[in-house]
């Protein structure tokens, strides 16, 4: 019987009261921007999250902890954040569904510069300057303004459905967070891991303040370009005497600064003389006839075509050992005496002759690798120059250049370069010693926060020795990667990631020059330099803090801490503040530790896979250091989000998709598909495109639900068929729940969650929609209310319902919840269930390699009355009695026990052993052949099947089935 016919009535009698028509209340429309707050607030008023933990506690659940890395609270949730918190969600639910009592913990990082900046912004904007307000003061507006955004945010991400301890949430601002991360910077400075150091760190002028590496992020920046000469001037080879070795730099701003020129020991080098100049051009070259420099071999060609040299001459092969002794004059030295002293030539490894000259300007307050092997060739750090101040300007004993801008840090042309390079150029013109120059597009470091240039800059840090033992014997650097091999990491190439971030870090960069976060609580002795190690000065410290916030250790006297044993004349007060990857590193040391609801390490940490430089690492190095391993067990990267052509999202470009809009629109249930359809461990594309394909989707979801809704319409447990009763078809549909349950729990558990949704939405696809309704449809609407087949039918559509809802709940949350709670309205909420199980009784291979047979026939069979369709031939496929050869071996027996008609949806078949040459066949398919004759006999006026049994408009299985209703 088709879905969209009624019972005939031709004969008098309306049969339609003696079918079962499937009826639910379950709408097709979904309405998800209207139904999902509803829902919403069915789980707030039930406590959701607290109550599914508290029935597991209840049943001694083994315990799964998630531990949120915590989002910057500044401004409203975007794309990646919705894929984050939708990917922390999947963990949560389907560790409950699979039986865990899980803790997860949202949270915010509160503290550091982009709160600091918008406040900044805000005085600017009213004409104020920050220096004309306390500390307290501004720190108490940062608080603010961070709060607003975390319930702004809260909001935002319970929209999406994210279950979790909301009410209880962390931030890294609360006084509890302030004294705990204070008090694991304590366990750094007593342990003597942490010491201060001068030597070039990345430093934002716009900022003023250090960066990290984890702060850093490079983009594509036009430089201008030099090639200078620096006079020899003491060598051991005289051929050298009067030569000058070129250097190439894209910095002409660190000239100032420079101390040496770094060789390659391994490079081939030669002297050569210049024997013609180009003619002919606009400007005349600086280089002159006859001048003799040293240049790598392998980069002469290209440094003379820079300078304009149209002709010269290799005089000799320059060795190291001619390198090694010589010493050369600073490019500006005739300029003024303060360039006066002598400029070493110092061996390096990191000089390559992959461009440039071969030869490395070395300016030890402005490069590591120039830091480096300053301090490796024997020389003091009391002879590195600090030439920039904080505000990125020459200081005032730079000689020719004092108070010059290297960077611009107000007004319009804040954050691009300053007049610095253009002045250093006319001095080395002036002082006839720039060989060329000329621009160049290559990657810069800028801050990922404000998005301007950084400079490299010699200034006193703190920092924790990453290559010192500690207690174990091991430096923190190799506990880290000891602690990165025992992590399980998904996807596995996470491990590479983060082992080669660990393996080639510099040690940890941890203070910071602003206001706004977690003090470095500690006192410095002004004659020895080393910090004050005193458990009972920190424990003063620590209370403070706890009582009042850290903004007590910038308000309170410092005598108050020291107490009695110490003078505070004697001691400097550290007001520099802790890294912000310091703050969240530390967050499982007051988010896990300690609680009963609770545990550490972590079973897993989840976020970005820009994290390896971020929070998965400080959280390394924090515990690693601290407590000897990760706080975590595993660790969870996902890809970024990028528009549907695969471009990365701007608002300039237009191309953003906001998960506000899309929620507002379809509905937060697209998203989590979108999610779920999606490979995380990738970057991720979104856009109107694939957004419509997720609708599509969803929406043959619904519509399984909602048949099995409707086909399950008054079922109850007397119905139930047990197994060994069960007919062929309904043993295959339960050896596929079987197989799928095992599948479906395997992806949860290595959170594989498209290998949930792709097998479960194909299954209802193609094994329920087009299969097993299709061909149940006739035996559920007309067979008897008793018949086997039709009971069979409703138990096995029970086994579907309630395993379709359980799979899915974690995935598809607003979904499952109103199609379980449609059913089972005193049930309580889907999310309290654990997956059912599947008894490994309904595992049948041989139903399902008898199905697959069996589906190949019933191929053939549909083409051929698609064939007779097309042709006008017949309408409905209950018009048709195909007869159906078959001559594959073993082909025939699949059908014992099942009805061909039933299985084809047509009136009448008939299977045969052998060969039709006239039948319809398919090339893909060997051994079957059909003719799709008409089907004889009379349509049932009830099911509409055309059979020569029908008197008084009924068949028999319809005349006994209405006998049975009329009787009831």
């Amino acid at each position: 019987m088709a879905d969209d016919q009624t019972p005939n009535t031709e004969a008098g009698r309306d049969y339609r009261d003696t079918v079962f028509l499937p009826q639910t209340v379950f709408p097709m429309r979904a309405g998800l921007p209207q139904k999902e707050p509803e829902i919403l607030a069915g789980w707030e008023d039930q406590r959701l999250y607290q109550s599914i933990r508290e029935a597991r506690r209840a049943a001694g659940a083994p315990l799964y902890v998630l531990h949120d890395g915590p989002p910057y609270a500044n401004g409203a949730i975007h794309i990646g954040h919705a894929l984050n918190k939708i990917l922390k969600d999947f963990v949560v639910r389907s560790r409950f569904a699979l039986g865990y009592d899980v803790d997860y913990t949202p949270g915010w990082d509160c503290h550091g510069l982009p709160i600091e900046w918008k406040i900044e912004e805000e005085y600017r904007s009213k004409g104020r300057r920050k220096d004309e307000v306390s500390k307290a003061e501004f720190r108490k507006e940062c608080r603010a303004y961070a709060g607003r955004w975390i319930e702004a945010q809260k909001t935002e991400f319970k929209r999406l459905g994210v279950l979790g301890n909301w009410d209880q949430h962390y931030t890294t601002m609360a006084f509890g967070s302030e004294a705990a991360i204070v008090g694991e910077f304590h366990k750094f400075l007593m342990s003597g891991q942490l010491y201060r150091g001068s030597k070039p760190v990345m430093w934002s002028p716009v900022e003023r303040t250090a960066l990290a590496d984890a702060e850093v992020e490079y983009h594509d920046h036009i430089s201008p370009t030099v090639w200078v000469k620096f006079p020899v001037d003491v060598t051991p080879d005289p051929a050298l005497a009067e030569a000058a070795v070129v250097i190439w730099t894209t910095t002409p701003w660190t000239l100032p600064a420079n101390r040496a020129v770094s060789y390659g020991p391994e490079i081939a080098y030669g002297l050569y003389e210049v024997s013609a100049l180009k003619t002919g051009l606009e400007f005349q070259p600086w280089a002159k006839v006859g001048e003799r420099v040293v240049l790598a071999d392998a980069l002469a060609e290209g440094v003379f075509a820079a300078a304009n040299v149209e002709a010269w001459t290799r005089i000799q092969a320059v060795g190291p050992d001619a390198l090694e002794g010589t010493v050369c004059r600073h490019p500006l030295a005739a300029l003024d005496p303060g360039y006066g002293f002598p400029v070493p030539m110092l061996a390096g490894e990191h000089v390559t002759a992959d461009a440039g000259t071969g030869f490395v300007h070395t300016a030890p307050g402005h490069g590591q690798d120039d830091y480096e092997i300053w301090l490796k060739s024997g020389r003091s750090r009391a002879d590195i120059p600090d030439t920039v101040d904080a505000d990125g300007a020459y200081y005032p004993s730079v000689p020719l250049f004092a108070g010059l801008k290297v960077l611009e840090t107000e007004g319009k042309k804040a954050g691009r370069f300053g007049p610095a390079n253009a002045e250093v150029m006319n001095r080395l013109i002036e002082a006839g010693n720039l060989l060329a120059r000329g621009r160049v597009e290559h990657s810069y470091p800028h801050s990922w926060r404000s998005k301007a240039p950084v400079i490299f800059r010699n200034t006193p840090q703190w920092f924790i020795r990453m290559d010192e033992a500690l207690g174990s014997g091991k430096t923190l650097r190799q506990t880290a990667l000891a602690a990165i091999d025992d992590t399980a990491f998904f996807p596995g190439t996470g491990r590479t990631r983060i082992r080669s971030m660990v393996e080639g870090r510099p040690d940890w960069l941890i203070s910071r020059q602003r206001a706004w976060g977690a003090p470095l609580a500690m006192f410095v002795d002004k004659t020895t330099g080393e910090p004050l190690r005193d458990e009972a000065v920190n424990a003063r410290i620590l209370t403070a803090i706890q009582t009042e916030g850290a903004d007590a250790w910038f308000t309170r006297d410092p005598a108050e801490f020291l107490g009695n044993g110490y003078d505070a004349a004697d001691y400097e007060k550290i007001e520099d503040i802790l890294d912000v990857w310091f703050d969240s590193g530390s967050t499982h040391a007051f988010v896990l530790e300690g609680r009963e609801d609770s545990r550490w390490p972590a079973d897993l940490y989840l976020e970005g896979s820009d994290q390896a430089r971020g929070w998965f690492q400080s959280s390394l190095l924090e515990s690693c250091g601290t407590r000897g391993r990760a706080p975590y067990a595993g660790v969870l990267t996902h890809g970024f989000v990028l528009d549907e052509h695969g471009e990365k999202m701007s608002k300039s470009k237009g191309n953003t998709t906001e998960p506000q809009s899309v929620t507002k629109d379809s509905g937060a249930e697209i998203l989590r598909l979108w999610v779920a359809m999606s490979d995380y461990a990738e970057d991720l594309r979104i856009g109107k495109t694939i957004l419509q394909t997720t609708i599509d989707s969803y929406r043959k979801l619904r519509n399984s639900l909602r048949y099995l809704l409707g086909a399950l319409d008054g079922f109850d447990d007397d119905e139930r068929v047990g197994y060994e009763a069960m007919p062929p078809l309904e043993r295959y549909v339960l050896h596929r729940l079987w197989a799928l349950d095992a599948q479906v729990r395997a992806a949860y558990e290595r959170h594989r969650y498209d290998e949930v949704w792709r097998p479960v939405t194909d299954f209802c696809a193609q094994e329920l929609s087009a299969l097993y309704f299709d061909v149940r449809k006739d035996a559920l609407y007309c067979d008897a209310p008793s018949s086997l087949r039709r009971r069979a039918c409703r138990t096995v559509m029970d086994a579907c319902f309630a395993r379709l809802t359980a799979w899915l709940g974690p995935i598809a949350v607003f979904t499952t919840e109103e199609a379980w709670t449609t059913r089972f309205p005193e049930a309580g909420s889907n999310a309290l269930r654990v997956f059912p199980e599947t008894p490994d009784g309904w595992r049948n291979e041989a139903e399902a390699d008898r199905w697959a047979k069996i589906q190949s026939v019933l191929e053939v069979v549909t083409g051929a009355l698609e064939g007779e369709r097309r042709e006008k031939r017949i309408g409905s496929a209950l018009e048709a009695a195909p007869k159906v050869s078959v001559s594959a071996a073993g082909l025939l027996a699949v059908f014992d026990g099942v009805d061909p008609a039933e299985v084809f949806r047509t009136s009448q078949a008939e299977l045969s052993a052998g060969d039709d040459p006239e039948g319809f066949r398919l090339p893909e398919i060997e051994g079957v052949a059909v003719r799709p004759f008409r089907a004889e006999g009379v349509k049932c006026a009830r099911c509409w099947r055309i059979l020569p049994e029908v008197t008084d408009d009924l068949c028999n299985r319809c005349t006994a089935a209405v006998a049975e209703i009329d009787g009831a």
